[in-house]
Formats: C-alpha cells, sequence, structure tokens
C-alpha cells in the first residue's frame, strides 16, 4: 500500500522567533561536544552492546562468564569490552588472572534505564 505525502510546509521568512533563536542559539554547546555525544549514542547502537551492559548492571562479570551468558565467543565478547571501555561506558580491575567487569558509574546505568524505560513504554 502506498502512503500518499502532502506537501512539505515551509516557512515564508529565514526567521520569525528570532528571540527564540537567539536564546536557544546562546546556550548551544561547541560542535565537538554534539559530535562526542553522537559517537557515544552509536556504542548504544549494537545489540550485543546492549546486552553486555544489561548483564554488567546485574553483576561484576568476566569476559567468560558474559561469553557463556551470550553463547558467544570470548574473543567477540572481548572486542566488544574495549569498545565500550573506549567510549568509558564499562571499568575493569584484575584479581589474580581474572579481570571483572562492571558498568563505569551510574550515569551509564541512568542512560541505559532511560532507554529501556522508553522502548517498554
Amino acid at each position: 500500500m502506498k502512503m500518499e505525502l502532502g506537501p512539505i510546509e515551509k516557512c515564508i521568512s529565514d526567521v520569525i522567533h528570532e528571540d527564540v533563536v537567539n536564546k536557544v542559539k546562546e546556550k548551544m554547546h561547541d560542535e565537538q561536544i554534539f559530535y562526542e555525544l553522537a559517537e557515544l549514542f552509536k556504542v548504544f547502537g549494537d545489540s550485543t552492546r546492549i546486552k553486555i551492559l544489561w548483564a554488567l548492571d546485574e553483576a561484576e562479570m568476566c569476559v567468560c562468564d558474559i561469553a557463556s551468558l551470550l553463547s558467544m565467543s570470548q574473543s567477540a565478547i572481548s572486542h566488544q569490552l574495549r569498545v565500550l571501555r573506549q567510549a568509558n561506558l564499562v571499568k575493569n580491575r584484575k584479581e589474580g588472572k581474572v579481570v571483572y567487569y562492571s558498568l563505569s558509574d551510574e550515569h551509564v546505568k541512568l542512560i541505559f534505564n532511560q532507554g529501556l524505560a522508553h522502548v517498554n513504554e
């Protein structure tokens, strides 16, 4: 079934509410901040990484345990953990020969849980 779209609405002038535009422009972040935020959200764009974040929200885990949980190779999990570490979403600690991973901080839990709440609405 083909959907018929109406004409695209256009403004007649360049700026209708100059005061609003200027107010928002004053608060606008530098381009670099928006770029870094977009890069952060890209990391959330992979379902394997999302599963890892969910698991680490439940408990601190090592690569072997995460691999077993997700039925994936340790190599594949290590790769995804490297991406998550580079984005400062997870941290690790070594205990003997075992490296344990956990979420970096409460911000990661908040971002994840807000996204999950939005999807479940």
